[in-house]
Parts: C-alpha cells; structure tokens; sequence
C-alpha cells in the first residue's frame, strides 16, 4: 500500500500480487487494479475485475472495482461504456452508505467529462443531500453552475 499511495504503481502490483497469491484473496482487487490501470495494462484490469466480480465478497469492495473499471473505460475513450457501468447501480438509496455516495460521484464525474452537465449536477446535488462535506463536492458544485 506504501508503494501505492506513493505512485510506484510497478512495484505495488508485484506486491499486491503476492498478496494473492498467498491469500487466494480478492480484498485487494481494487488497489491492484488501479496500479494496473495506471500503467495502461487494461487487459489486467478487465481480468481482475471479472474476478472480484465473480467472488462479490461485499458490496463496498465490489463498488470500488467497478469505479476503477470504469475508469479504464473512460481513459481509454469508452466514456460511453464507462458511464453505463456505474449506471448499472447508481439508484437511488433510501439510506446510502460511503460506496454509494464514491459511486456517485464518479458517475457525476464522467457525466461532466462527457458534457452532462445537468445530470452531473443532480447527482452531485444527491450527495451533497447526504453529505454535504464529501470530498470536494462543494468545489464541484461551484463549477458547474
């Protein structure tokens, strides 16, 4: 993880790698995807998330695997194919928790990035009704107006 929040995407694959290969766990899926997703290896990418996907072990953990897959998608010009992944889960939730609100927000993302203004706008706006704090929400906002 050091490796990681450190931006040696390299040298945190190897490791999170061995993580599961002796854990035969998916816990760190997403982390590892993301250190692939960063080096542009996108095949990688599809094949962890077709893994977590298969073992769904949580949805929080399967929340964030999607958002990093999406995400690949979207850098690799399949913004299209990005939003509709995340829309796939992004109803409404009578009582979100934090994987909903991060799912949100990256589908409000990709929906600015694609000139979407309003829709980014009313899920921001959805957040913001649940968390007003969230990360740089406010910011966000503000620039959309």
């Amino acid at each position: 993880m050091a490796y990681y929040r450190a931006g040696q995407y390299r040298a945190a694959a190897k490791e999170l790698e061995a993580f599961v290969a002796l854990s035969d766990s998916v816990e760190q899926h997403p982390v590892l995807m993301d250190s692939y997703r960063a080096q542009h290896r996108w095949a990688k990418v599809r094949q962890l998330w077709e893994e977590l996907a298969a073992a769904s072990p949580s949805a929080e953990l399967v929340t964030e695997g999607r958002i990093v897959a999406a995400g690949a998608l979207a850098d690799r010009g399949d913004l299209p194919g990005a939003i509709e992944m995340l829309e796939r889960k992004a109803g409404d939730v009578r009582r979100p928790r934090e994987h909903h609100l991060r799912l949100w927000y990256a589908l409000a993302d990709l929906y600015e990035r694609g000139g979407d203004h309003s829709r980014a706008r009313a899920l921001f706006a959805r957040i913001g009704a649940h968390d007003p704090e969230f990360a740089d929400l406010l910011a966000r906002r503000a620039a959309l107006r």
